[in-house]
């Protein structure tokens, strides 16, 4: 559960604010009876299946980049690090990294890298 709140967090929050803006608009006076009813059930319903999918897509790619960096193949992943010029990394076993939990870790490298935020390179 704790993995789901930190790959979501953001996306919850802002779902919060997406029920509250409804919620706001669903009880002015030019809305019709049962709007508050509605408007909060399928936008809630929206919200839950968007912030699932989103959950179910990540950490499948989290799970196919994991088996592929222990196949030994490349992984890409996104550097926040450096703003110019290059923002990928290229990951690989054999050039030292390693799989701690979720994050790519080096000796040779500042900060780790988190395994949501990479690809595998083909």
């Amino acid at each position: 559960m704790k993995e789901f709140f930190y790959i979501e967090g953001a996306y919850l929050i802002l779902g919060a604010i997406v029920l509250l803006i409804t919620l706001f608009v669903t009880t002015r006076p030019f809305m019709g009876p049962g709007a508050v009813k509605k408007g909060m059930a399928g936008v809630s319903l929206f919200l839950a299946l968007a912030i699932g999918a989103h959950y179910w897509v990540t950490t499948s790619r989290m799970a196919e980049v994991k088996a592929a960096f222990e196949a030994g193949k490349p992984v890409i992943c996104e550097s926040r690090l450096i703003r110019k010029g290059a923002q990928s990394l290229i990951i690989r076993k054999k050039l030292g990294w390693r799989l701690e939990g979720d994050y790519f870790v080096s000796d040779h490298y500042v900060r780790p890298f988190f395994t949501a935020r990479c690809v595998v390179y083909e």
